[in-house]
């Protein structure tokens, strides 16, 4: 089961997000994070932490779950 994640702008970037469900502690870490976990953008490999994540994007992240971007 997948948690939802509204968002008031347009998009939010997977580092943003990250921090934001709490599997990183900080922005700073994101990088690192990315390189050593799993991280899947609509069943695709991502690795970068400034990724667009819109309204209906699917975040598969090692460890921590599946999110769902929603818009409010």
């Amino acid at each position: 089961m997948s948690q939802s994640i509204e968002i008031e702008t347009e998009y939010i970037t997977l580092g943003q997000l990250l921090k934001e469900t709490g599997v990183i502690d900080s922005g700073g870490m994101a990088k690192w994070f990315l390189s050593e976990h799993e991280v899947l953008v609509n069943q695709e490999p991502e690795q970068r932490r400034g990724k667009k994540l819109y309204h209906g994007d699917e975040i598969k992240i090692e460890g921590a779950g599946t999110f769902m971007v929603s818009s409010k």
